[in-house]
């Protein structure tokens, strides 16, 4: 690459850009390794960019990890609710989290970029609202005849708040870098931090309040029935909950000291971009993201199926009450180790192939169901582990690819990448609002007695049911989705893709203070150069490549 500066710079008005099209590149030649080395230089993240932009998705994986494994248990046997509102609590919730995602994502678009940049504020302004939302969510009222309301309105709450915290830093991905690998490996970082974040919710919440799930609570019940709830249980699930709520605050903050937010680099800054609907209709549209929502529906309600009756199951349809935190934390380790495995794996072999690790879970959790014994749970547990990690790390690792699918064929402005991950979100929570809440209302029709120390055999059938056969049919039926038709052929490195060299024009330098005109230069046959006008701050280079 050669510059050479001088002459004036000439008004940016007499020269318009025209759409820029994929150069071909001769793979042995010179400008082809500059410009590969160029690439990789200007999309480089460091070390500590990726630390710190996987904290920042900490503190809703260790909510939702709390929230997922002793919930159905806190509303069950210490709010004492019974399981028809129960069900009404977790799917008013999830639906409320689904449907905020596509108003996060119409708001997020429309929103005008900022010092901090155009995602980064609203992940700030959710912080401290959702921090609290979480800590009412755990609080027990006074009153008994209204807790199913107060606890619907509670757990709506922070599920909305929660998405709009969540998608813009989901987002973000894409506004990290131009490299694809980059961005995997920032994927990486992110998700091997939320499993971390997955583990110490499950831990501190389970040590927190294991005092108040003890065996000894049903030794002084002399009648069958509700049993009264213990004294310290209210004051152990509010420390626990003020714990994992201050996670919020730290962690953003680290997350905005950490990252910067680049400019969106599949158009100029000022652009308004395509309108949330018409982006939206678009994007549905799109076969290869279609697949991967419908295929994602099935595997991530299954994973919440499994994570929401484990608990359950292990206290009432099995004598394993006593290493309910021991399978759980046995789940989360193997799902945190397992992930940088994953991640290479789906570098060397590919996503499509990775995606058969999601099946590990389907013979372990019928061996459970079948064999509830403490060293089978234990293996039941690592292995279902390793299948979690699998099935979270891919969708949000070919997403990235979806979007780059997406803008390669369709040339909008900024801000689709919050309609993708709005609307997976959305509906993966949907799914997922569907299946628990039709599987707690099987508990109300099974007798399910909330307080209860002993429950009817129907109770043991169905939770059995719920932990081994819907979870299995599920992940088949979404893989099945997911193996059929054409592959996406997943983002190379090389720099002669358009939306590679559109990314490395916008990260080469602050757009606030540089114009790029890209025009075409007469070439010699099989070699295509451009040369770009740049002018900055009183300066003209002309770069040819």
């Amino acid at each position: 690459m050669a510059a050479s500066a001088g002459g004036s710079p000439a008004p940016a008005v007499e020269a318009p850009a025209p759409q820029l099209e994929a150069p071909t590149v001769e793979p042995g030649s010179v400008s082809a390794e500059r410009g590969a080395r160029g690439d990789n230089r200007a999309g480089r993240l460091s070390f500590c960019t990726k630390v710190c932009y996987g904290v920042g998705g900490v503190p809703n994986q260790v909510a939702s990890s709390a929230t997922a494994f002793y919930l159905q248990l806190f509303l069950l046997d210490v709010a004492q609710i019974p399981a028809a509102q129960v069900s009404l609590v977790l799917f008013g919730g999830k639906v409320s989290g689904a449907a905020a995602d596509p108003v996060a994502g119409f708001f997020i678009n429309r929103s005008r970029r900022t010092g901090s940049g155009r995602l980064m504020p609203w992940v700030l302004g959710c912080t401290p609202l959702v921090a609290l939302a979480y800590f009412f969510l755990w609080f027990l009222p006074p009153f008994t005849s209204l807790r199913g309301l107060w606890y619907t309105t509670s757990y709506c709450l922070f599920q909305a708040l929660a998405t709009f915290f969540q998608v813009p830093y989901t987002a973000l991905t894409m506004l990290l870098t131009p490299s694809p690998r980059e961005r995997d490996s920032a994927t990486a970082y992110r998700m091997t931090m939320e499993m971390a974040g997955t583990l110490m919710g499950a831990a501190a919440h389970g040590l927190i309040v294991s005092g108040a799930h003890g065996p000894h609570r049903c030794e002084d019940a002399a009648l069958p029935g509700p049993v009264a709830v213990s004294p310290d249980a209210t004051r152990l699930y509010s420390i626990a909950a003020a714990v994992v709520a201050l996670t919020y605050p730290v962690c953003s903050s680290l997350l905005y000291l950490g990252v910067k937010e680049r400019p969106d680099p599949s158009s100029p800054a000022s652009g308004q971009g395509l309108g949330f609907l018409a982006g939206l209709g678009l994007t549905v549209r799109h076969p290869p993201y279609l697949k991967l929502v419908i295929s994602f529906l099935f595997i991530s309600a299954a994973v919440q199926v499994e994570q929401s009756y484990l608990v359950l199951f292990c206290t009432h349809a099995s004598r394993l009450h006593d290493h309910v935190q021991g399978l759980v934390l046995t789940i989360l380790v193997s799902a945190v180790v397992s992930t940088p495995l994953w991640e290479w794996v789906l570098q060397r072999f590919g996503k499509r192939m990775s995606a058969f690790g999601i099946c590990v879970m389907v013979p372990f959790a019928i061996l459970l169901a079948a064999v509830p014994t403490a060293p089978v749970a234990y293996v039941v547990a690592f292995g279902s582990g390793v299948s979690i990690a699998v099935s979270l790390l891919l969708p949000w690792s070919m997403l990235p690819d979806v979007v780059d699918d997406f803008q390669l064929q369709h040339q909008h402005g900024p801000g689709l990448e919050t309609i993708f991950y709005s609307s997976y979100v959305f509906f993966t929570k949907l799914s997922g609002a569907g299946a628990l809440g039709i599987s707690t209302l099987s508990l109300e029709f099974a007798g399910y007695e909330a307080g209860a120390c002993k429950q009817a055999e129907q109770v043991v059938v169905t939770l059995k049911v719920l932990i081994g056969a819907v979870p299995t049919c599920m992940i088949l039926t979404g893989l099945c989705i997911l193996m059929v038709g054409a592959t996406l052929k997943e983002p190379s490195q090389d720099t002669s893709r358009p939306l590679s060299l559109r990314r490395l024009l916008i990260y080469l330098h602050d757009p606030e203070h540089l114009l790029c005109l890209v025009t075409h230069k007469a070439a010699p046959p099989h070699h295509t150069s451009f040369k770009f006008q740049i002018y900055m701050s009183g300066s003209h280079m002309d770069i040819s490549t």
